[in-house]
């Protein structure tokens, strides 16, 4: 008895549905992925040399209480007004912005007092501010 064989199959791998999942997964991650934009601050940071550097014989400084009230060079103001803030910066420099302000605020008190120095500063072309803090006891 003679039996017939039977013809091989050639054996293929269909890569089609593979390459489907792939770029499924693909599109997958790049939808799902977030993009963030980084928002940074340009700062000028001083820098040494050998030279020594003299200090300024007039800076403006502004002192903001606990309450938010605003005392320049240690002179208290009446209010706690912008136009009260901007005509005592104006007397004391004299129109000169070229004279280095320091905002000093304690450490509670209230963040809009500190943006209404800094607004007042800007207004009036002050370029050289620094801010420092001072810390209190909150039994005080």
């Amino acid at each position: 008895m003679k039996f017939s064989r039977r013809a091989r199959q050639e054996v293929e791998v269909n890569l089609t549905p593979l390459i489907d999942v792939v770029f499924l997964l693909l599109i997958f991650f790049m939808v799902s992925t977030t993009f963030t934009k980084e928002t940074h601050l340009s700062i000028d940071l001083p820098e040494s040399s050998s030279q020594s550097n003299r200090v300024a014989d007039l800076q403006i400084e502004i002192l903001i209480t606990r309450e938010g009230d605003f005392a320049i060079n240690g002179v208290a103001l009446i209010n706690r007004e912008q136009r009260t803030l901007r005509a005592a910066i104006g007397k004391i420099s004299e129109g000169d912005t070229a004279i280095p302000m320091v905002i000093t605020a304690d450490s509670a008190t209230p963040h809009q007092s500190v943006v209404t120095a800094l607004d007042v500063a800007g207004q009036l072309g002050f370029s050289r501010l620094s801010i420092t803090t001072t810390l209190t006891n909150p039994a005080d």
